[in-house]
């Protein structure tokens, strides 16, 4: 109905929308709103693109009444690829030729923090082979090491699963025992969650040397290490003193603990392999283990996603300008609703995801429930030119 009324509406006509477009723009010198996409269930469900999203994107090529051009990025919290590989396959999903700095996935925030890691070793979780690896050195991380990596180093570390020739081919040769690992990435959903949650407790545990003594435990007296069979110097004995006060930081990219795929009902996310670890970690070492924990719905994701945005309409207007109204655009109440509702943007909530009215209201409440992106879309520039 919203579609078809508002094209078809006689209230306001095409030249004096477009004026008092013109006036808004005049006035803040930049667009009269800006949008931000979820991925996955509002333009794209599992591999097929959504009809709605070519329409919605249509629009914001600037076939709308207002006759311009309307910014917009996508915001996801999925990942396990490069934002180049990405933007070139969402553009041919989509129809439309999409900018790298329009994608902000799950873990892109992290070109913000590998300055902190950038020449110390660190592990990096997720996705097929060494993928994640790929990405994560694209950002500038120069010693990025996979749990496929330390099971070829040393199979016992979990019998239970044996290297296929294309995972073994990805594997770096890396002596851990030799390599203390400072930080772990889970930079996308991990596709063995027993390897992975087993080589992140021995490398949290053991405060960064995979094979090395846990030293969350009762240590040896210092008589008894002066005096054990095995030779420990004085440096050794203080490399093991800083070791055992250097906790190992953990960071999570993603917290949907569900998402929606093609499959009828959802899938698990990396929320709910954080949720096992964590459990896991409780169970042998006593306490749950402090994590940092980016992606929708945190604060710091939002504010880089504004960043981003904020460049991006700077760019195409070749200088500084007011930052016009931001419209979320999600499928997902806990992560897209929430997190747009706590930066401060206007949040629309579709119909086509994780978010099922047969369940009850959500439980975020969003600024607009539409039936999908296009209706979304239409209903946000309505609402604009009414307020303008």
């Amino acid at each position: 109905m919203l579609k078809n009324s508002f094209r078809g509406s006689q209230a306001v006509t095409l030249q004096t929308q477009r004026l008092q477009t013109r006036r808004i723009q005049s006035r803040s010198k930049g667009p009269p709103l800006a949008f931000t996409f979820d991925i996955d269930g509002v333009l794209l469900q599992g591999p097929n693109t959504l009809p709605a999203a070519r329409r919605a994107l249509d629009v914001l090529k600037g076939n709308n009444p207002m006759g311009v051009k309307i910014p917009f990025i996508l915001l996801t919290n999925g990942g396990g690829t490069s934002e180049r590989a990405r933007r070139r396959k969402l553009s041919a999903q989509l129809g439309v030729e999409l900018n790298t700095n329009q994608i902000v996935q799950a873990h892109t925030i992290l070109n913000s923090v590998v300055h902190k890691y950038a020449d110390k070793p660190v592990l990096v979780l997720g996705g097929r082979n060494d993928d994640i690896r790929k990405v994560a050195e694209g950002y500038g991380f120069q010693h990025a090491y996979t749990t496929l990596d330390v099971l070829a180093w040393r199979p016992e570390t979990w019998p239970f699963h044996d290297l296929t020739p294309e995972e073994r081919q990805s594997a770096k040769d890396v002596d851990f025992s030799r390599t203390p690992i400072s930080a772990v990435f889970v930079f996308h959903d991990p596709r063995n969650w027993s390897l992975d949650i087993q080589i992140i407790i021995d490398v949290i545990r053991s405060r960064g040397i995979i094979g090395g003594p846990y030293l969350d435990v009762p240590a040896p007296s210092e008589p008894d290490l002066a005096h054990s069979h095995e030779h420990i110097g004085s440096s050794q004995r203080q490399a093991r003193r800083d070791r055992s006060t250097t906790p190992v930081d953990l960071v999570f990219c993603n917290p949907d603990l569900v998402w929606k795929s093609d499959f009828a009902q959802v899938r698990l996310g990396q929320g709910a392999f954080r949720e096992a670890f964590q459990a896991v970690y409780k169970a042998v070492a006593g306490t749950p283990y402090p994590y940092t924990q980016f992606g929708k719905p945190t604060t710091a994701t939002y504010r880089f996603a504004e960043q981003v945005l904020r460049d991006r309409i700077e760019e195409r207007a070749g200088g500084s300008v007011k930052m016009p109204r931001v419209y979320m655009v999600g499928d997902n109440p806990e992560s897209d609703i929430a997190g747009a509702n706590a930066a401060g943007w206007q949040s629309i909530l579709v119909k086509t995801g994780v978010y099922d009215p047969a369940h009850g209201p959500p439980t975020h409440a969003p600024t607009h429930i539409a039936e999908d992106v296009e209706e979304a879309v239409l209903w946000a520039i309505e609402r604009e030119m009414k307020q303008a």
